[in-house]
C-alpha cells in the first residue's frame, strides 16, 4: 500500500514495509520505521503445546492514521503489529511495561536523537487490519479488521489488551467517529454504513443505507460535524445526516467527468471512490478514485437543496494513488509515475495549479528517491479495491428467455396432434366423392 498523510508539519508516506516522515517546514532528518526489521509476534504456548504452525506476514503496511492534534501516529502491517508514536517534539515509539526486555535503535541526527523501540513496544492485533482512527480525544485507537470486528486501544495505557467495541457480518473498510465522540461510525463491503454509540456499540443509532456496492471512505467533514460523506466502488459519493439515517444528496462521479474516449469507457464506467480528504478550513474536498487521472473537488453549502455542490476538476498526468490535504491547505498527490511520482497544488483564483516551487519540496523528493526501490514496489502492487466488486448476475432475462422457448414448444406440441385430426378428417370426407 502506497499512502499519504500529514501529522502537523510532517509528510507521511507508507511504502511497502516502511513509514517514512519528511519535515515540509523546516530542516530536519527524516524518520524511517521500517516493519521488516521489527521483532516477530511470539509464538503462543497455546500454539507450542498443539505444535500450529505460526502464521507469518508480508511486513507490509496496511494501514496508518495520524491524531487529530498530529501529535501521535499509528500503523498496522500484514504481520499484525499495531504500533504507536509521538511525533512531537520527535519521534519516539511510546514506552509500555513489557514483560519482554526493551530493544532500542539510536537513530541520530543533527539536532537530537531518536530513540526508537523496535516492536516491544507493539501490540499485536487478532486479525489483520483495514483501518484505524484516533478519537477525537486523543485517548483511544479504533482498529477495524478484515473479519468486521472493531477494537478500543487505550493510548494512555499501551499496555492494556484492545476492548472488542462491535462487529460486523463482513469485511469493514472505514471507521470514523463523530467530532464529540458520541458515535463510532464504520463501513463494510455490503454496502452498510452503520451509527452506533461509542461508550455503547451495541446501541445502534442508525443505518444509513444506498450504496449499490462497497463503502470504501467515510469523512465527517470539520465545519460540518453533524454531516457524513461516503465514497463507494458505486462510483457515487453521498451526504448523510447520520445521526438520524438519513440521506442529504448522492452524486455520480462518473457523470461530472468529461465524456470519456472509447478507450476509456470501462474505466469511467467502473470507476471506485477510494479516498475522500477535507482542507483543513473544511473548505474542499477532493475525491479519488481508482485508476481516473483525475481529481473532482466539492465545496459545501448551508443553505439549499444542493449542500454538497461540485466546485472543479483537476486533470493529473498520471493516475493518483492517495492525496492529503496540508495544514497550509495546499493538495499534495501521490501518482503512478517514475519520474515526479509526487506533486503539490495550490488553490488559486477558483482553479487548482500544481505549484513546483513549494518549499522544501525538493527536501522530499530527495527522500523520495532514497526509498524509490520500496516506493516503485508498492506503486506497482494492484489496487487494493479490485477484488471487492460485487458481480451481477442478470439471469432474469435467461430464465426469460428459456421460459418462452418451453412455452413455444408446448405450443408446437398441441398444434400438432389438432393439424394430424384435421388432415384425416379431410381425407375421410374427400373419399366417398371419389
Amino acid at each position: 500500500m502506497a499512502a499519504l498523510g500529514f501529522s502537523g508539519s510532517w509528510l507521511i508516506f507508507s511504502c511497502g514495509t516502511k513509514l517514512v516522515a519528511v519535515d515540509t517546514t523546516q530542516s530536519r532528518e527524516a524518520f524511517v520505521f521500517d516493519c521488516s526489521s521489527a521483532e516477530k509476534k511470539p509464538k503462543s504456548r497455546k500454539d507450542e503445546d498443539s505444535g500450529a504452525a505460526e502464521e507469518t506476514g508480508s511486513d507490509r503496511v496496511l494501514a496508518f492514521c495520524t491524531s487529530p492534534s498530529g501529535k501521535l501516529l499509528a500503523l498496522t502491517d500484514d504481520s499484525k503489529r499495531l504500533v504507536l508514536f509521538t511525533c512531537e517534539p520527535s519521534w519516539r515509539c511510546i514506552s509500555t511495561r513489557c514483560s519482554c526486555s526493551p530493544t532500542h535503535v539510536a537513530m541520530p541526527t543533527a539536532e537530537h536523537v531518536w530513540s526508537v523501540c523496535v516492536c516491544v513496544c507493539c501490540r499485536f492485533v487478532v486479525r489483520r487490519c483495514t483501518a484505524l482512527q484516533f478519537s477525537n480525544a486523543e485517548d483511544a485507537l479504533l482498529v477495524a479488521d478484515k473479519s468486521g470486528d472493531v477494537y478500543s486501544f487505550s493510548v494512555a495505557e499501551p499496555q492494556l489488551e484492545g476492548e472488542l467495541k462491535m462487529g460486523h457480518l463482513s469485511m469493514l473498510l472505514a471507521v470514523t467517529t463523530s467530532p464529540d465522540d458520541k458515535y463510532i461510525i464504520s463501513a463494510d463491503r455490503d454496502e452498510k454504513i452503520r451509527v452506533s454509540r461509542l461508550e455503547s456499540p451495541y446501541n445502534i443509532q442508525s443505518f444509513c443505507l444506498g450504496h449499490r456496492q462497497f463503502v470504501s471512505a467515510l469523512l465527517v467533514p470539520p465545519t460540518h460535524p453533524r454531516w457524513l460523506l461516503s465514497g463507494s466502488g458505486d462510483g457515487t459519493i453521498k451526504l448523510w445526516d447520520y445521526e438520524h439515517g438519513r440521506r442529504l444528496q448522492s452524486c455520480d462521479i462518473t457523470a461530472l467527468e468529461d465524456a470519456p474516449t472509447a478507450g476509456d469507457q470501462k474505466v469511467s464506467e467502473n470507476a471506485t471512490v477510494s479516498r475522500l480528504s477535507c482542507s483543513a478550513d473544511g473548505r474542499f474536498v477532493a475525491v479519488l478514485c481508482e485508476r481516473v487521472p483525475a481529481l473532482q473537488f466539492f465545496t459545501f453549502h448551508h443553505d439549499g437543496e444542493h449542500k454538497l455542490v461540485p466546485h472543479s476538476r483537476l486533470p493529473l498526468p498520471h493516475c493518483p494513488l492517495d492525496l492529503t490535504f496540508d495544514p497550509e491547505g495546499c493538495l499534495w498527490v501521490l501518482m503512478d509515475c517514475d519520474d515526479v511520482p509526487l506533486q503539490v497544488y495550490t488553490h488559486s483564483q477558483d482553479c487548482w495549479e500544481r505549484n513546483p516551487d513549494k518549499s522544501h519540496l525538493s527536501t522530499v523528493m530527495e527522500v523520495f528517491r532514497e526509498h524509490w526501490g520500496a516506493l516503485e514496489a508498492a506503486l506497482r502492487a494492484s489496487t487494493r479495491l479490485d477484488h471487492l466488486q460485487r458481480e451481477s448476475f442478470d439471469n432474469v432475462a435467461a430464465y426469460l428467455q428459456k421460459k418462452q422457448q418451453r412455452l413455444q414448444e408446448q405450443q408446437r406440441k398441441r398444434a400438432g396432434p389438432r393439424h394430424a385430426n384435421a388432415t384425416k378428417k379431410t381425407k375421410m370426407v374427400e373419399e366417398p366423392s371419389s
